[in-house]
């Protein structure tokens, strides 16, 4: 007898399995934060070659492959599941992120990092769709502030065990270390999650479920490009941290690797912290009566404003107040994770479009990845210090509040095309 969707979210671990989605996106981020390790590593510089702007292309490498695959990516879900695309995909990225450390020339270290990019494109698009079969309004602030922490723990953990490794033994055993410890991962994940590839006939369900929203209905809605601006903003700040923060204090604030290390793992413990308990309060809040869009909209507003405090950091003299704004802005960007998330990839999206819309959403995070790996590289080069990508850096976040109070209206939500409202 087939197992409905909604009976597999009456039986399963729904928690659980967010938890493992959690670590899925972690350990997709601690691979990405070992290239920054490496930027800071004088013998993988010299072993490649690289100059500023070459690092700055190498950091954005996976980031344009991860891009290109998030669109069919989120097709992929919305019809064939999560199970087993996420599985395939994660065996696939792990084995890349360990051959990183046996590549020998530039060319064919950024083909390795092109091929981790196209694995780890399943991973937001396959949690959103698991996530928007599973969790209701009032619960999804709390379970995205529990998802992004993943995101952020990723980079906290990842760039002082990366240092770690790299002072311990060198910056190829490094990789090959992080890329395979990762696959322990899915062995809960194959025994935890029930089966959901589709039969035939559910196969034909979700394809006229799909068919409601398609991807024109998407790109005429306001909201869709305003969570494409939100999440480009959002994302051009944190992966600025991920791929340029190590560098940035070891290079400029005079820290050794080891310390660029522990002060990259506060900021990103602060920002998981305050990402998880703004979700949580948002879902109190709406639970209490009061609208979703105003309460999740005022939590991402208040967010990029607090972000802008990075150029304090940029401004001032004295090391330990450089550091302090360093960890306090990227914290307060946490007002925004869930809340943003929550907002532009649910609350305002309809149901059967969940998993095309975060994938489209996604191709603006990972385009937001290359351009601030690429574009700091190219200001650092010509301002020969760190303000211009910070001058850049709070540009970008007035321009994601801005996006937010504008363009984010439940209103302007994509339509359903009225013949599809009945399918479920």
């Amino acid at each position: 007898m087939e197992i409905t969707r909604v009976e597999r979210a009456r039986t399963e671990n729904r928690w659980g399995i967010l938890v493992l989605l959690a670590l899925g996106l972690m350990i997709s981020h601690v691979d990405r934060t070992s290239m920054s390790a490496a930027f800071a590593d004088r013998h993988f510089v010299q072993e490649f070659a690289l100059a500023h702007v070459q690092r700055g292309w190498l950091g954005s490498a996976m980031f344009w492959s991860y891009g290109l695959l998030q669109l069919p990516m989120g097709w992929l879900v919305d019809r064939y599941g999560v199970k087993w695309p996420y599985a395939i995909c994660f065996l696939f990225w792990c084995l890349a992120a360990a051959a990183t450390g046996m590549v020998t020339t530039l060319w064919a270290l950024i083909i390795v990092l092109l091929m981790i990019g196209v694995a780890e494109s399943i991973v937001v698009p396959a949690t959103y769709r698991y996530l928007a079969d599973h969790f209701d309004e009032t619960r999804k602030g709390t379970a995205l502030g529990i998802y992004s922490i993943g995101g952020k723990m990723g980079p906290a953990l990842g760039a002082p065990i990366a240092a770690w490794l790299i002072s311990t033994s060198s910056w190829k055993a490094m990789f090959v270390i992080t890329g395979l410890v990762g696959l322990i991962w899915l062995a809960p994940w194959l025994l935890m999650l029930k089966n959901d590839f589709p039969s035939r006939a559910q196969l034909a369900v979700a394809r006229k479920r799909a068919a409601s929203v398609p991807l024109s209905n998407l790109l005429s809605s306001p909201v869709v490009w305003g969570g494409l601006i939100t999440n480009f903003c959002y994302s051009y700040f944190a992966f600025y941290c991920m791929t340029w923060m190590p560098a940035y204090l070891v290079e400029q604030r005079g820290l050794s690797l080891g310390e660029s290390g522990l002060y990259t793992f506060f900021s990103f413990v602060g920002i998981a912290v305050v990402a998880a308990l703004a979700g949580w309060a948002a879902d109190r809040l709406i639970a209490r009566g009061f609208d979703a869009v105003i309460v999740r909209k005022s939590f991402i507003v208040a967010g990029f404003v607090g972000g802008t405090t990075v150029l304090l950091g940029a401004y001032a003299h004295s090391p330990r107040m450089a550091l302090l704004w360093n960890v306090v802005s990227l914290s307060l960007l946490g007002l925004v994770t869930a809340n943003n998330l929550a907002l532009v990839k649910l609350t305002l999206i309809p149901k059967q479009a969940v998993g095309l819309n975060t994938g489209l959403q996604q191709v603006a995070t990972s385009l937001a990845g290359g351009v601030s790996a690429s574009l700091s590289g190219w200001l650092l080069h010509v301002g020969r210090s760190y303000t211009l990508p910070m001058l850049a850096i709070f540009a970008f976040l007035l321009l994601g509040a801005a996006s937010t109070v504008v363009l984010l209206r439940r209103k302007w939500a994509p339509k359903v095309n009225a013949p599809m409202r009945d399918v479920s």
